[in-house]
């Protein structure tokens, strides 16, 4: 029986019109509609059934929570109607990995779900986006994809959501996963993995997205960019703005200036969350000076600091427990 696979688009690049068919800068992103994506693409026919719809049409640095809780909403609507066996994303690559993340930890179905996208707009001669929709497709519909998690497919190469990033600002292989490598990949149409993600769905996935996307926005949680001669003076002007947890990305091993560690540490003491994570563009963020411990600080693991700051806004929106939450840093 033929897979059943459902595109959601929601814009970016791989829907993107440029005026010369040589541009790769300067298009309009989310103009093709997704219909015309599919069709662009006749081989999928063979690989699945395949339907689609729009959710959105936007530049993905554009992206709102109330746009990407609305895309979580639906791809939680069509797992439970059980009507597809996949479900494919088609999203812009600047904020791709933070929208694949937050629906990871909210991913209660074994079957697929797969995002994908380009770095070169549909009317380019050079187009990635067709071949990155092929696959992503491929991915869906293989049952070895199941269990695994939200997946994000480009140039050939699947990468689990938890690790992926964007590396480069505009080469087509720009998404790596520095701290684990891609855990499978698609060579000449056949879907190969070499090994499982270690899954992190926040427990009682189910009844968290039920609760999250019915809302319309998350919690306030800036992240705050280390550097030198930093004197902490944003943390107050957070705070007095609403922040309901903090995202430092300090330097090196997640390490924070003096200055701004003084000024962190009392936000914590009013009853705000701070993670340490790191600037750097890879390495686990551990246990370090023990004054971070003393104050409270939580140390981000293995995530960015974009990712640790999604986990800690649907924990602090759910009121997950910080040892529910903080397990999943290791």
């Amino acid at each position: 029986m033929r897979k059943r696979i459902h595109i959601l688009a929601m814009g970016g690049t791989i829907a993107g019109k440029a005026g010369d068919s040589a541009a790769t800068t300067g298009y309009q992103a989310g103009a093709v509609g997704v219909e015309e994506l599919i069709a662009a693409v006749p081989q999928i026919k063979d690989v699945a059934e395949v339907t689609g719809e729009s959710i959105a049409a936007i530049d993905s640095k554009d992206i709102t929570a109330e746009e990407q809780l609305r895309l979580a909403g639906r791809v939680r609507e069509l797992l439970l109607k059980g009507e597809v066996d996949g479900i494919v994303v088609t999203h812009g690559t600047d904020t791709m990995e933070e929208s694949a993340y937050l629906l990871d930890l909210l991913h209660f179905a074994d079957k697929p779900v797969v995002f994908t996208g380009a770095m070169r707009p549909a009317t380019a001669l050079s187009a990635d986006g067709p071949l990155n929709l092929l696959d992503a497709v491929r991915v869906a519909a293989s049952d070895n994809a199941r269990d695994r998690g939200v997946l994000v497919v480009l140039n050939n190469a699947i990468h689990s959501a938890r690790l992926v990033t964007k590396i480069s600002t505009t080469a087509v292989e720009t998404f790596q996963s520095p701290n684990g490598g891609a855990i499978g990949a698609v060579n000449d149409g056949a879907v190969v993995f070499y090994h499982s993600a270690e899954l992190h769905h926040l427990p009682g996935a189910l009844s968290i997205s039920e609760k999250l996307t019915s809302q319309r926005e998350l919690p306030y949680v800036p992240i705050l960019y280390g550097h030198s001669d930093d004197d902490g003076r944003l943390i107050k002007w957070a705070v007095e703005n609403g922040a309901k947890g903090m995202v430092y990305a300090g330097m090196g091993n997640g390490s924070i200036p003096a200055r701004v560690e003084t000024k962190l540490a009392v936000a914590v003491q009013q009853g705000i969350p701070v993670i340490r994570a790191s600037s750097s563009a890879c390495g686990m963020v551990t246990q370090a000076e023990a004054s971070y411990e003393q104050a409270g600080f939580i140390a981000s693991g293995w995530l960015n600091p974009r990712k640790a700051r999604l986990l800690l806004q649907v924990s602090i929106s759910c009121s997950i427990s910080p040892a529910d939450w903080q397990k999943f840093l290791a």
